[in-house]
């Protein structure tokens, strides 16, 4: 299997780790949605792989818009609840 069928089946894995973070971000547990949201990076990353071998170029800053998103919610999700 050649390096371009590798990364056309990267979707997969990315659907699936953003399905999975999607469902962790809504726990009430701080710590699951801490692994949500770095679960939500990592297909980030792998959407801007995918991305750009198909050159698609609207999902890749649809992808860096959500991963500094994402960022943001890790950073308000470490600090402490006001209340």
């Amino acid at each position: 299997m050649d390096i371009d069928n590798l990364i056309d089946l990267l979707q997969w894995p990315a659907m699936l780790i953003t399905l999975i973070a999607a469902w962790l971000v809504g726990s009430r547990s701080r710590a699951k949605r801490c692994a949500g949201f770095i679960c939500f990076i990592l297909s980030n990353v792998l959407w801007v792989i995918w991305g750009w071998h198909s050159h698609a170029w609207a999902l890749i800053v649809l992808q860096l818009g959500l991963f500094l998103m994402n960022l943001r919610g890790t950073r308000k999700n470490a600090l402490p609840a006001k209340g």
